[in-house]
């Protein structure tokens, strides 16, 4: 016998709840950057409820200001220095479906919750997957993929990344605070070429200056865990979920992403970049709908949708590292 409507919004909402803390972390457990700066919010953190954009706001020059003598007049001007980025939404679903003939095949209670509870988990698994896939991309802002990481650090001067292009922000002392750094030399990963990426994107000395997580694949991880000595190197940091793969080397997290794409390292800053998730789009689902009405197959259907992107209040903060050996 079929599941009756109530049924089955009743043993989803269970396996939400029952399962608890199992059930969240399958967004998160594939993938460090999603669970370093989505669930434990260690970077930029927005819950906009609206907008035709997402707005981060931008401080990219100093104000009027300096030494001066008792008998000097002082400037009360106004220096443009304010400024903001315009982050396009990007919208994500994970489908769950269940077939009248799958509900035959798994008859009796037991194998009934189950079917939904695997389903369910399907289109939690895939969104996580898409969202993971999509974190390093270079997809422009009017794509319907996230904004990654390739577009944050395109040096691209032309190229408009969070509706700003390089050439279109330029400070008092002639440099270009909004510039995409890339490093696209082909060489092999070593120590100094991760010391030099992370001076490359330094905005200034002290804590928080510099790239504080640098992911890469594993066969780069691997390499750089065979170079350090023990000495330069602890194993783990306490604020890593265990499982990742990972060490920690002058201050700076090295962690081996699957999702990482080939040859590269990806040097971050989490004090300037994060995600921006609607407030009624954290991996919500919407109710079980019958397939039949819009003149599909016999079954039930339900969605998990996920709205926002990933964002970046400083560019110049980060740095990729392309062809790397």
């Amino acid at each position: 016998m079929s599941l009756t409507y109530g049924e089955l919004e009743s043993i989803t909402t269970d396996y939400f709840l029952s399962d608890g803390r199992k059930a969240t972390d399958i967004y998160f457990q594939t993938s460090f950057l999603l669970d370093w700066l989505m669930n434990k919010k260690k970077g930029l953190w927005k819950r906009p409820n609206g907008g035709y954009k997402i707005r981060v706001p931008l401080m990219y020059d100093g104000a009027e200001g300096g030494f001066y003598n008792r008998s000097d007049a002082l400037s009360s001007d106004d220096r443009e220095n304010i400024n903001a980025a315009y982050f396009t939404w990007k919208h994500l679903y994970g489908n769950a479906t269940i077939y009248r003939t799958d509900e035959l095949q798994n008859s009796g209670e037991y194998a009934e919750v189950e079917l939904v509870a695997q389903k369910v988990e399907g289109a939690q698994k895939t969104a996580t997957k898409f969202l993971a896939q999509n974190l390093y991309n270079s997809a422009s802002d009017s794509s319907v993929l996230l904004t990654g990481i390739g577009s944050c650090c395109n040096s691209s001067t032309s190229t408009a990344y969070g509706s700003i292009a390089t050439t279109d922000i330029t400070a008092v002392d002639g440099t270009q605070p909004w510039v995409g750094r890339q490093t696209t030399t082909a060489e092999a990963l070593s120590l100094p070429v991760i010391r030099t990426m992370r001076s490359t994107a330094k905005l200034y000395d002290g804590p928080d200056g510099k790239p504080n997580v640098i992911t890469m694949p594993e066969t780069l991880y691997n390499n750089v865990n065979g170079i350090l000595q023990v000495q330069q190197r602890f194993a783990t940091s306490d604020e890593v979920r265990a499982g990742f793969t990972h060490l920690l080397f002058e201050g700076c997290l090295l962690v081996a992403d699957d999702f990482a794409p080939t040859g590269t390292a990806n040097a971050i800053n989490t004090q300037f970049m994060g995600f921006a998730i609607h407030a009624d789009g954290f991996f919500v689902r919407n109710n079980w709908g019958d397939l039949t009405v819009a003149g599909g197959p016999a079954g039930r259907t339900m969605k998990i949708f996920w709205d926002g992107n990933l964002i970046v209040s400083n560019r110049k903060a980060h740095i990729q590292h392309t062809n790397l050996t």
